[in-house]
């Protein structure tokens, strides 16, 4: 009798041990995350590795060349190329926000502190929203253009210009503080774990002890007003475009305008309907994989296609790009580098 009641001692305290030892490492608070990426073979890391390596690059020199197509050559010194060499220059920092910590999760375990978490997080927002914004300026920038020929240079002069880029840059990085600032007071415990290949809100609240609905309401309320409010604007911009465009002629000039603005909505409607997705109606989607795969689409997919859509294959750029190598291999070749 008095060894069973002993065994039962031990045996309740043991478990008591295992309780309180659970609980200690619940309540533990948490000072780096561990972010897991993509759950595939070893054997496709390298691969993979190698391919978002190349589109990665693909991206950093599209939208450079964007850039110094834009700032050297004089023709291309007009309110269009302006916002697209913004645009360029702003998807340069938002995808070098994400795409470097996804690469270095293809070859090793990446852990991150929960300030650098947090700021990368800041960062990608803050850029992401600025991105809505400006590509909402950049339709009615067309729609001015195409819609009101004789009054656009008035409409979009320098002055105005530059006053929309700055209201677009500080609007993003407003909308970021506000978020980021209700992020900080939170508390992470538990495990360390981030099932994602950066650090995006969802991930994030899920690993909160203390509430975190002021939080989520907020980001809620924001991503439907950033989001919703120049989604409308676009499509209300290039509904205009094509009434505008259908008053013209059947010909060539047609045509050219409708697969124009027939890929510019494919890619804005991709990187919004994304956004909207796992901002707004995250609870739509019920799989981890699935809500990678789409924030692959407007992490590293429409900043992709966006030079090309936009720029490369314009002939003005094409040009630019060809004058400026032929001026450097002149300059070459009379400094006898050549």
């Amino acid at each position: 009798m008095q060894r069973s009641t002993r065994i039962c001692h031990l045996i309740t305290a043991e478990t008591w041990m295992i309780f309180m030892e659970t609980v200690s490492i619940g309540n533990q608070t948490i000072t780096e995350f561990v972010l897991l990426g993509f759950y595939v073979k070893a054997e496709l890391h390298l691969l993979l590795f190698i391919v978002f390596t190349v589109i990665y690059a693909s991206i950093i020199l599209g939208n450079m060349l964007i850039i110094v197509a834009v700032v050297s050559s004089q023709r291309l010194h007009t309110p269009m190329y302006f916002f697209l060499a913004n645009l360029s220059f702003l998807e340069i920092l938002y995808t070098s926000s994400v795409v470097p910590k996804m690469l270095e999760g293809f070859l090793q375990e990446v852990a991150i502190s929960v300030a650098g978490c947090l700021l990368q997080f800041f960062i990608f927002g803050s850029l992401a929203t600025a991105e809505c914004f400006l590509l909402a300026v950049m339709a009615y920038d067309r729609y001015l253009a195409i819609c009101y020929p004789l009054r656009y240079p008035l409409l979009m002069g320098p002055r105005w210009c530059l006053g929309l880029v700055v209201i677009v840059w500080l609007s993003g990085f407003m909308v970021g503080v506000v978020i980021i600032a209700l992020m900080a007071q939170l508390r992470f415990c538990g495990h360390n774990h981030i099932d994602h290949f950066y650090c995006d809100f969802m991930p994030l609240m899920s690993l909160a002890c203390s509430d975190p609905s002021v939080a989520q309401m907020t980001t809620f309320i924001l991503s439907v007003v950033c989001l919703t409010v120049p989604f409308g604007l676009i499509l209300t911009s290039y509904g205009r475009i094509v009434v505008a465009v259908l008053r013209v002629p059947a010909g060539a000039s047609r045509r050219k305008a409708f697969s124009t603005c027939s890929s510019h909505l494919a890619v804005v409607s991709t990187y919004y309907g994304t956004l909207m997705v796992l901002y707004i109606a995250p609870s739509a989607v019920h799989s981890q994989l699935l809500m990678k795969v789409f924030a692959l689409l407007y992490t590293v997919i429409t900043p992709f296609f966006n030079p090309v859509i936009y720029t490369l294959r314009n002939k003005e750029v094409q040009q630019a790009l060809w004058m400026l190598l032929y001026v450097k291999q002149a300059e070459m070749i009379e400094g006898g580098w050549w």
